[in-house]
């Protein structure tokens, strides 16, 4: 059996980050950070009318008409680009919310614990929620992710899925962007280690460098193969244990590229510390660790003889 990816989901791939590297690139990122502007409207209408919303839509509703495995595949472009806004929400919302599979209205979602909401000052609608609600802020540790707390509970206002449930859906298209940001930081920590001299030499070339980037594309690669999997099988186990793996492969990438880069890595002017910022906000998104350990240990005893 063929597990490589499809001609057609390369060149979605291709197509996805050939969009974002035109449309939001670093001097775009870096612009958001700066304004403080986390939703560009313009760039999420265009990216509706990529179809990037509506991917899972079927054709009959005016959508792609395909399924997780591509939207995982479009969800790790994002990751990698840290595209920042409720993208997991306003596409699980395509379909349900008027304007969101086209890019029109922007959904976000109840996918934090304790009451919190991120992007709520920029969106048009929370997903499974009767309005808008009213929220106070909440400092966050991504300056891309704003936060609000709202007195209505998380997990509640979240419907069933005709296919899958939101949550479910929700914690596989997470897992797939902190893939994204969990081999863009390889990326980021070859590169500069390929760049950096110390004593004459590129500090690549040294085997210390070395082990935390090979032990990085590891992790990342690990972590890729079991949102792969999940997205395919759609098994509940999976997806628990491909969030887990996505978020420990986001997170501990981006401090051994913060390491990597040294006191470099701790400036604002380096995107490291971003990757980090987001992969601890992501880790606590649709599921977190805890959740999904509970989740996996439910099924393991359900198994055992």
């Amino acid at each position: 059996m063929d597990f490589q990816p499809t001609e057609e989901q390369r060149d979605l791939r291709a197509g996805v980050r050939d969009l974002l590297a035109g449309r939001y690139g670093r001097e775009a990122l870096r612009a958001s950070v700066d304004s403080g502007v986390c939703v560009d409207r313009g760039l999420w209408r265009e990216l509706g009318e990529a179809g990037f919303f509506a991917l899972r839509l079927p054709e009959s509703e005016g959508g792609v008409g395909l399924g997780l495995p591509e939207a995982v595949i479009v969800f790790e472009e994002a990751g990698r680009a840290l595209l920042p806004g409720p993208l997991v929400a306003t596409h699980l919302a395509a379909g349900v919310v008027p304007g969101a599979a086209s890019g029109t209205t922007v959904v976000t979602a109840f996918d934090l614990g304790g009451g919190l909401v991120s992007h709520l000052g920029e969106a048009d609608a929370v997903l499974g929620a009767p309005a808008l609600p009213d929220g106070s802020p909440v400092r966050s540790a991504d300056p891309l992710t704003p936060l609000h707390r709202v007195p209505a509970p998380a997990a509640a206002s979240l419907p069933a899925s005709p296919d899958a449930s939101y949550a479910a859906a929700g914690a596989v298209l997470t897992a797939a962007l902190q893939v994204g940001s969990a081999l863009r930081t390889v990326e980021l920590a070859v590169r500069y280690a390929g760049e950096r001299e110390q004593f004459g030499q590129p500090i690549g070339a040294f085997q210390a460098v070395k082990h935390l980037c090979a032990g990085m594309l590891v992790r990342a690669e690990v972590a890729r193969t079991a949102v792969y999997a999940a997205a395919v099988t759609g098994d509940g186990a999976e997806i628990a244990a491909a969030k887990l793996l996505a978020d420990e492969a986001a997170v501990a990438n981006a401090r051994d590229c913060l390491q990597v880069h040294g006191g470099m890595g701790f400036t604002w002017e380096a995107d490291v510390h971003l990757h980090l910022k987001r992969a601890w906000v992501r880790a606590e998104q649709w599921r977190t660790a805890a959740e999904a350990e509970e989740l996996l240990a439910a099924e393991l005893l359900g198994s055992a003889p």
